[in-house]
């Protein structure tokens, strides 16, 4: 399943730091953010990496051999075996046919059972992988676009951070040129008493 969603009850942070940092980062409540969203804004609270191998889940061991069914299927070397099969299948009956010990003679209509039956059980095996793997690719993408999104409000972050303290000190700045140009003008002013009077 996905990664664990710190909900406001199952976390020490409060509600009203929730609501604050999703109307900072999101400009909405965090009532309103969808789950992916709210998995973030917890993220970054808690100050927790994201984990990736928490989106996975192992199945049952009926869907992991689908997976290695599939794996195995859809490989060179199945398919290498299984003309090799044939081939010794088709050819040890020929062989044999004029012994009269053939268990499948030419037409070699049990050969055409066996891959009837092969194809019919090996093709819902395979969609049953790719369905799990596309659900893989789902909870994939999900980690991917929570880990982006964390990823850019944690850069607002740092921005808004880093314009805080240009701001500081740029009024910092602004005082000391201020200081400086009253200082300036008391100078104008006193060298100018000094020349007119």
């Amino acid at each position: 399943m996905m990664g664990r969603n710190l909900s406001p009850s199952l976390c020490p942070m409060s509600h009203d730091r929730l609501d604050q940092l999703s109307m900072d980062l999101l400009g909405r409540s965090y009532e309103d953010l969808n789950d992916v969203q709210k998995r973030v804004i917890d993220l970054i609270l808690a100050e927790q990496p994201s984990d990736p191998r928490a989106i996975f889940d192992e199945g049952t061991f009926w869907t992991r051999l689908a997976d290695k069914v599939a794996a195995i299927g859809g490989s060179w070397g199945f398919i290498g075996g299984f003309a090799l099969a044939l081939v010794l299948w088709m050819g040890l009956n020929l062989a044999l046919k004029p012994l009269n010990l053939a268990f499948d003679p030419y037409p070699f209509i049990f050969l055409n059972l066996l891959l009837s039956t092969l194809a019919a059980i090996q093709a819902p095996v395979i969609m049953m992988s790719q369905n799990r793997q596309a659900a893989k690719d789902r909870l994939t993408a999900e980690h991917d676009y929570a880990v982006n999104l964390r990823a850019e409000l944690e850069i607002m972050r740092v921005i808004d951070k880093v314009d805080a303290l240009r701001s500081d000190e740029l009024m910092i700045l602004c005082r000391e040129h201020a200081e400086r140009l009253a200082v300036l003008q008391e100078e104008v002013a006193i060298l100018r008493a000094e020349r007119g009077g």
